[in-house]
């Protein structure tokens, strides 16, 4: 097979924070401590770390091995190996462009929260009625939520176009040391605060009795979509890995620092939310609507609010570095161009997608598909279709059609197969597929 010349991490920490970086996001700043408190806290943390053990560090495994193994973007990588499946890249490069595109809409919020916050406007009002007619008022305007999308795709471009040593790994290295720094210090204030250890009881004991098969549905889904998996970028950045990186040992430290992030998340927000009296709420109106208000009733507000939504920032950010990667590596080695000219051609695609996506909360809210608006369609389709779909082929390809001999190979580099080899071969195989297929069904409302 030829390998084309190509940048390599630095070193195995190198590799590690950067692919971590791509699985750290919002969804595990607020997504999962809310699906968590629905769903019988800590029973629902016990099912959602056995589902990243038995299906999330697999199918990490699997797109690791895939890019090792090829050194190339992520379509390039499956139609090297196998011409007839190379349409598993395309999903995943579509699938990266529109998450991207609504992505950025929500990562320019959070852009927008830090600096309110650094000037002390956010944490002037109590109300809770106030921050939620603020938030709606922003997402609505017809320009200033467009201005700060806009912002963070240039942020973002300016880190892709600096290549993958001098840009993503440096940007890694620094931001994830200060996003888990922060995160531990907001866990800490939350549980200190009065009332705060009833959150941590709420989120850490395990209640059964609220487990229902959708509870096992929902983890299942967490774990998969939280690893970044089924968008090729884990592909992407496994194609830079030194050659003698341990696929294996590699995808379980991600795995692991993920889920650790998720946990500290949920003891940043449940002590805080509790100790406030107020009930948690899902997506947007969390973060954006009832966690400001808390912030404005403790002390030091200005500092815990800043560093919360630094933090969102940051969390956000190598997300669209990860997805922006796999745009350009695919852009720039299969239609033959520059870095410069490919980083370009990937921001304004994804800028492009995310002024519609904005406008669509607002002035273009009229344009709906399916009921739906732009900015709930790009997130329906790539959740419940595209992610799913890209997941249950790449399953099916390194189980069935991938070389087994080649695979060893990038789970073994020394030469000698593990006693792991054929666990992670049959959950691949079998388990992961019959899994991906029920969320898939469920996403769909079929079951």
């Amino acid at each position: 097979m030829e390998r084309i010349k190509r940048a390599t991490f630095g070193g195995k920490i190198s590799a590690v924070l950067v692919a971590a970086g791509s699985a750290v996001g919002l969804g595990n700043i607020w997504r999962f401590p809310y699906l968590a408190g629905e769903n019988g806290g800590g029973a629902f943390l016990l099912i959602y770390l056995l589902c990243i053990l038995l299906m999330g560090i697999p199918l990490m495994i699997a797109e690791f091995s895939i890019g090792a193994a090829t050194r190339q973007n992520a379509v390039g990588a499956y139609r090297s190996l196998s011409k007839r499946w190379g349409v598993i890249g395309y999903i995943g490069i579509l699938t990266s462009v529109l998450i991207m595109g609504f992505y950025l809409v929500v990562a320019g919020w959070t852009a927008e929260y830090t600096i309110h916050s650094f000037t002390s406007d956010l944490v002037q009002q109590s109300d809770i009625n106030y921050h939620k007619a603020a938030f709606e008022a922003f997402i609505t305007n017809p320009w200033k939520p467009i201005l700060y999308t806009v912002l963070f795709a240039l942020a973002t471009h300016a880190i892709i176009v600096l290549g993958v040593k001098r840009g993503i790994e440096r940007a890694s290295k620094v931001m994830m040391p200060l996003l888990f720094l922060f995160l531990i210090v907001l866990a800490i204030h939350s549980m200190l605060m009065p009332g705060g250890m009833e959150g941590v009881r709420f989120f850490l004991e395990p209640d059964f009795s609220k487990v229902t098969p959708s509870s096992v549905l929902a983890a299942l889904g967490q774990a998969f979509f939280s690893l970044s998996i089924g968008l090729g970028t884990m592909i992407t950045y496994a194609s830079y890995f030194a050659p003698k990186t341990r696929v294996q040992q590699t995808a379980l430290e991600v795995s692991l620092l993920d889920s650790v992030v998720a946990v500290l998340a949920g003891l940043m927000v449940f002590p805080a939310v509790f100790s406030a009296g107020i009930e948690p709420q899902s997506g947007p109106s969390l973060v954006f609507i009832t966690l400001p208000s808390i912030f404005s009733s403790m002390p030091l507000s200005q500092l815990w609010s800043s560093l919360f939504f630094l933090l969102l920032v940051m969390a956000a950010l190598t997300s669209t570095i990860s997805m922006h990667e796999a745009i350009t590596a695919y852009v720039e080695e299969e239609w033959h161009v520059s870095r410069r000219a490919a980083s370009w051609l990937g921001t304004t695609a994804t800028t492009t997608i995310g002024i519609f996506a904005s406008l669509s909360l607002g002035a273009l809210s009229h344009w709906t598909l399916g009921g739906l608006n732009i900015f709930d369609s790009l997130d329906f389709l790539t959740a419940n279709i595209l992610l799913p779909l890209g997941g249950l082929l790449t399953c099916l390809f390194v189980g069935w059609v991938f070389d087994r001999k080649l695979f060893a190979r990038q789970l073994y580099p020394e030469g000698r197969i593990g006693a792991s080899y054929p666990i992670v071969r049959f959950l691949i195989r079998y388990c992961a597929p019959v899994v991906i297929t029920a969320i898939f069904l469920d996403n769909l409302g079929v079951i």
